[in-house]
């Protein structure tokens, strides 16, 4: 069975930003009947006088929080019996005990997707489905190779293992005791999922979530560090300037990190706290800056959206990436805070170490030359990264960027996996003793060294390098200080970005490209069916394959005049993101010549003034042996309305 999608619901959320995309996320999964609050006091209001039948409810929120909203809901004799989700950046577990003893239905830690929300709803209403059983049966090969199923998310900082299982793929590497199967999730809370109910036998994980799953009992234990380093902080550019006093410009705004239990948390709090700002979740009491636990890939878009948000922490290559795109600016990267610190680690469940000891000492081992061969070849790691890390290419990662981010001295390294058991206590003790977060551990218990020894030994290298944390007022000052990047590397970022394979096509004497990644298909001119009403660039619709397509008139929508009609011999069939939705539509032009690949030193950005009425879509120029042709932006062809009005052209015309 599952939940009717005509359900009254009430969400319940202090962040605005956060509340419009959770609403989202509701409306995506189908429930459309969907009510808000702004907190716990609000949303008693609205019970007084209305009926719901289910909440959902963040945890830290002023007035009146989630838990005191939960406590009160089951207080009621009228209400007690409403499902209630609570929806919470704060995923220790502790916190869900917590919940759990006050009444809850479901629990969800921040950040969440639909597919981890809508399975949250059925538990609510009793329909969740069963879950695997923790005692499974490993599968043994023929030849005697364990199957060893890792899981990741997609970070850079999770390069290390697509390393991996690349050069296994291509024999490079060739495995005598396990045969690698590597799942990718969407966020932290699968994966930290997965490691509890034994759905995989290892991953790749942020250490705090491996220390607080190791804390409640979850028998697993940390055999090698995934990377070093590798997280960066960007500042906002929309609003107002980036200017002295420059601790005002993160008063009062809201800061992306990717999960609670972080180190991004960790360093966040650090640097705010220096500077003399209290930075903390948001609820009663009152900071100078709140932490937003937001989806990793979400960031650069919430950012681009929302000027009450001064940033965010995260993992590469998402804050080049933004930084490349003009979004944001860079403040500092993470070793630069902390030099060497820790970040993801690599975890093994107790019941796999026990059975396989040759294939976890083997894994660990072949971990280590894979960053190596990061270190060594990072073009090619960057093309096996993109491969690896965005299949979907929902990402839009460039090989450039993700090898920018490979070669940035104070960047991610990946040649020392030896896992310190200081860092992590350290890490432990800041988070619980100055953050209030998570339960202590004995981390040499936790950290099962053996492998790691005889891995870093064998690989000609065993070192306990120390990191060293630059936690001083003077160091932040400093950071403050210098936080606006130069003109000269904002422009080499953004023409990283541009890098890549243009199909060139021409309009008129013009010849334009457009990133090939964009591009579906290419047809011959055909005839085109008039819709009435359709806007002037519009010129109507195609059948293509049983779905409907709308075509643009190009020349018209950049203010071409007095053209032919009959120099349109070509269909260029294109897709654009809008609010997370793909529309397809075709771009009519007179010729296209071929696919050219095109590197950095032959892009230029165009002047902001002057030009054609499509200037706003001509993102670069392309020189190249005395010729000159217009990169254009398709995103910025057309606005978000046109764009999905043009959605709503061909489902009307398919109808």
């Amino acid at each position: 069975m599952s939940v009717n999608k005509n359900i009254r619901i009430l969400l319940v959320e202090d962040a605005a930003v956060m509340r419009k995309m959770e609403k989202k996320v509701l409306l995506s999964l189908g429930f459309n009947n969907v009510q808000e609050a702004a907190d716990g006091a609000i949303a008693e209001e609205f019970l007084s006088g209305n009926e719901v039948d289910l909440i959902i409810s963040d945890w830290n929120m002023p007035n009146k929080d989630g838990l005191e909203l939960l406590k009160s809901i089951r207080a009621s004799e009228k209400l007690k019996t409403i499902p209630f989700i609570m929806a919470t950046g704060r995923g220790e577990k502790k916190e869900i005990n917590k919940a759990s003893e006050a009444g809850v239905s479901a629990f969800i830690a921040k950040p969440f997707n639909g597919e981890e929300l809508n399975e949250k709803i059925n538990e609510a209403f009793g329909f969740a489905s069963e879950e695997e059983e923790i005692s499974r049966e490993y599968e043994v090969t023929e030849d005697g190779k364990v199957k060893m199923k890792v899981g990741h998310i997609q970070i850079t900082d999770h390069l290390v293992l697509g390393v991996l299982k690349h050069l296994i793929d291509n024999g490079e590497l060739n495995p005598e005791h396990f045969e690698l199967e590597t799942e990718c999730m969407s966020s932290w809370n699968p994966v930290a999922k997965a490691l509890e109910k034994n759905q995989v036998d290892a991953a790749c994980v942020l250490a705090p979530i491996a220390m607080d799953l190791y804390a409640d009992n979850v028998p697993i234990k940390l055999v090698l560090f995934a990377h070093k380093n590798g997280s960066i902080f960007v500042r906002n550019k929309k609003g107002e300037e980036y200017a002295p006093p420059f601790q005002d410009f993160f008063k009062q705004k809201s800061f992306y990190i990717p999960h609670f239990m972080s180190i991004h948390h960790m360093l966040g709090h650090m640097f705010f706290s220096k500077m003399g700002l209290k930075a903390g979740m948001p609820g009663k009491e009152k900071n100078d800056v709140s932490f937003e636990v937001v989806p990793p890939v979400k960031m650069p878009e919430l950012l681009g959206e929302n000027k009450d948000s001064s940033g965010y922490l995260v993992a590469e290559p998402l804050g080049t990436k933004a930084i490349a795109s003009g979004i944001a600016e860079l403040q500092f990267l993470s070793s630069e805070l902390w030099e060497n610190h820790p970040c993801c680690v690599v975890t093994m469940q107790d019941q796999f170490i026990e059975k396989f000891p040759d294939a976890v000492y083997e894994f660990t081992k072949m971990l280590v030359e894979a960053g190596k061969f990061i270190d060594r070849k990072p073009g090619t790691a960057a093309e096996i990264g993109v491969r690896f890390l965005d299949p979907q290419k929902k990402l839009g990662l460039k090989v450039p960027i993700l090898k920018n981010v490979l070669t940035e001295p104070l960047g991610i390294k990946t040649n020392d996996l030896y896992p310190v058991a200081e860092d992590l206590d350290r890490m432990q003790k800041y988070m619980h003793d100055e953050m209030g977060i998570g339960k202590l551990i004995n981390v040499n218990e936790f950290v099962d060294i053996r492998f790691a020894n005889r891995a870093c030994k064998d690989a000609g290298k065993i070192g306990k390098k120390q990191s060293r944390l630059n936690n001083t007022t003077e160091h932040t000052a400093e950071l403050l200080q210098r936080g606006a990047i130069s003109s000269e590397e904002k422009a080499k970022k953004a023409l990283l970005n541009m890098e890549g394979k243009y199909l060139i096509f021409g309009l008129e004497e013009q010849e334009f490209g457009i990133d090939i990644m964009q591009v579906r298909e290419i047809i011959n001119m055909q005839t085109i069916r008039s819709i009435p009403y359709a806007p002037d660039h519009v010129l109507g619709v195609i059948t293509l394959r049983d779905h409907v397509i709308p075509i643009i008139d190009l020349k018209r929508k950049m203010g071409y005049q007095n053209y032919s009609e009959s120099s349109r011999k070509f269909i260029i069939v294109i897709e654009m993101e809008k609010n997370g939705r793909t529309v397809p539509a075709g771009v009519v032009v007179d010729a296209v010549s071929d696919v050219k690949d095109i590197i950095a030193s032959e892009i230029e950005i165009p002047p902001k003034h002057g030009g054609l009425n499509g200037s706003n879509f001509i993102m670069a120029m392309y020189k190249n042996n005395g010729s000159i042709k217009m990169l254009l932006e398709i995103a910025n062809l057309l606005n978000s309305t046109e764009t999905l009005n043009l959605a709503q052209i061909a489902e009307s015309a398919a109808a």
